[in-house]
């Protein structure tokens, strides 16, 4: 007898439509499972844990019958151990256990334990997207871990499923299952910022850099000594960056779950990603790589912050490969089984020290590298790449002054009040065209946002001669100029914004 289960396979963060088919019959080979449709190793060993898994919960494995399953399409590679639960039921309905068509139009999901009971699969909602985007009954049986991350999705029908025995008995109509209650969908309130912007001490000049990072989506680069304070600030930065929408936070959801960081009791991220990977990183964990290529730590920073803590010390080629992302958005990995893209809109924040020892330009420390050193530290990060850094500031060290005064800065919640309202400014400017920031912007928008009166085209004149600027740097110039202009709510960009933008061009590293 033939069964056919319908399920799916997450290829990048894409998902795509598996049909599991079972067949039963006698043979003169009884008692084995032959799996075909290009399965990884994960999925040719499910065999094994589907028969210990039908036999624990009481069921009748058909060991007396050849059983062969077929994943179609065929050219679809299919790997890991979500197939699990699809394959038993398919085993179950075409030996007679289960109704032929109790599970037509359905999508069944889950890993097996020996006991019969299900474990957590990643990728569940992309599959239950896919499965709303085409336009078919959104019905999913998933391990009760991941029901409500299916559930995220409005259209879905979500039944969480605790084992292989519930399953069958709820198939045959015996206990039915209830599908996830419609109160399950919402996640938890995100917790407050770790650090708070009123705890720093000082550093105005880059806080407000920092603000006007985070209502625009800009990159930022700080420089400056040891213990200036640059890490605390790019760890408070979470706490001024505008709230995630919905179609934001179910875009980093997806890619989590994919990537499996998706915390098992948050269904869906509402607060922005922020990544700081340590300088050891390889290419293929900032990137995205791997065999069967995952999502890298550029691409779990979307819609978030991806912070390089002390940049100089990643190995160039590995910086390198983010001059592309910085500008399309996007990361393509090629491997010979094809290609696959990765979502990566992030905002890069770079910490680094004016040189090896951390204090040329210090005005109370002397500093022990010569000249040379100070020129090869600094051309670690080559040209192009800081020419896709739209804000450069200095940090200095704290005086004993500031540090001791009592006297609290402003709070991240009112810094982020201001970004929130400027951001939403964007959002409006640009709905029309997709875009949901400043950055986003490119030459059609920035001509037609970012026009400049007659002084202000006067100043940026004689900065292009002065600064050697580039074409890509005149544009981040004016998609910053937009921005301050939008935290200070105002329509047009005036002559004080350009001069603020300016300052934050300053060749800082340059020897």
């Amino acid at each position: 007898m033939l069964a056919k289960i319908g399920s799916a396979a997450v290829l990048g963060l894409d998902a795509q439509p598996v049909a599991v088919e079972v067949d039963v019959r006698r043979s003169g080979q009884a008692g084995i499972m032959m799996i075909v449709g290009l399965p990884d190793a994960a999925v040719r060993e499910s065999g094994e844990r589907v028969r210990a898994a039908i036999r624990n919960s009481g069921l009748n494995f058909p060991g007396n019958q050849r059983i062969t399953v077929n994943l179609a399409p065929a050219d679809l590679r299919k790997e890991g151990p979500a197939y699990d639960l699809p394959i038993a039921i398919g085993v179950l309905t075409a030996s007679g256990q289960v109704p032929p068509h109790a599970l037509d139009g359905a999508i069944v999901m889950g890993e097996l334990s020996l006991d019969g009971s299900l474990r957590h699969v990643r990728g569940v909602l992309p599959v239950a997207d896919m499965a709303r985007q085409n336009e078919q009954a959104v019905v999913l049986y998933v391990p009760a871990s991941d029901a409500p991350e299916a559930a995220l999705i409005p259209e879905a029908t979500v039944y969480p499923v605790e084992s292989l025995a519930t399953l069958v008995a709820h198939l045959q109509g015996f206990e039915p299952l209830t599908p996830l209650p419609a109160g399950a969908r919402l996640a938890p309130q995100p917790p407050p910022p770790v650090v708070d912007f009123a705890e720093i001490q000082g550093q105005e000049h880059a806080k407000r850099a920092l603000e006007v990072a985070a209502a625009g989506g800009h990159n930022l680069m700080m420089i400056g000594p040891p213990g200036a304070g640059k890490t605390l600030m790019a760890r408070a930065l979470p706490g001024i960056l505008p709230n995630l929408s919905l179609e934001e936070a179910l875009e980093v959801t997806r890619i989590y779950s994919i990537a499996d960081k998706l915390p098992s009791d948050v269904p869906l991220i509402q607060r922005r990603p922020f990544r700081a990977p340590h300088h050891t990183i390889s290419h293929a964990g900032l990137v995205g790589g791997g065999h069967w290529p995952r999502p890298g730590e550029i691409s779990l920073a979307h819609r978030g912050v991806l912070f390089l803590d002390e940049m100089p010390e990643f190995d160039r080629r590995v910086l390198e490969v983010l001059r592309q992302p910085l500008e399309d958005k996007v990361v393509t990995i090629s491997r010979a089984q094809g290609s696959l893209t990765f979502t990566a809109n992030f905002m890069l924040i770079a910490a680094m020290n004016p040189c090896p020892c951390g204090y040329y330009g210090d005005p109370e420390r002397a500093c022990t590298c010569s000249l040379r050193m100070i020129q090869r530290y600094c051309k670690r990060i080559s040209g192009p790449l800081l020419d896709r850094i739209d804000i450069h500031i200095e940090v200095p060290r704290v005086p004993y002054e500031k540090l001791r005064q009592i006297k609290r800065g402003e709070s991240s919640v009112s810094i982020q009040a201001r970004g929130e309202a400027a951001r939403e400014r964007q959002r409006v400017r640009l709905a029309d065209l997709g875009m949901a920031c400043n950055a986003d912007m490119g030459p059609a928008e920035l001509r037609r946002f970012c026009a400049l009166r007659d002084e202000a085209q006067a100043l940026m004149r004689s900065a292009m001669r002065q600064m050697h600027l580039s074409a890509r740097g005149y544009h981040r110039i004016l998609k910053v100029s937009r921005t301050i202009a939008d935290l200070e709510g105002v329509p047009d960009i005036q002559l004080q914004h350009l001069a603020e933008a300016l300052q934050y061009r300053a060749r800082v590293l340059e020897a």
